[in-house]
């Protein structure tokens, strides 16, 4: 979402403040990996914001089951 919105690709308009709501969301993630080596540091901020994806994923299918 940050490249797609800086650069704007896929036809979306050039922002230079996509990445911003990123940042909140990936802050919890990032506070708690805070322990890790310091080159895998810049990985998990990166990464951070996937971990909120694959817990949302795993939420929709664990209830659309009933």
């Amino acid at each position: 979402m940050l490249l797609i919105g800086t650069y704007g690709l896929f036809g979306q308009e050039q922002d230079p403040l996509s990445g911003v709501f990123l940042l909140p969301l990936g802050l919890p993630w990032v506070l708690l990996l805070d322990g890790l080596p310091e080159p895998l540091l810049p990985w998990s901020a990166i990464l951070a914001p996937l971990l909120n994806l694959a817990i949302l994923i795993l939420l929709c299918r664990r209830f659309a089951r009933g």
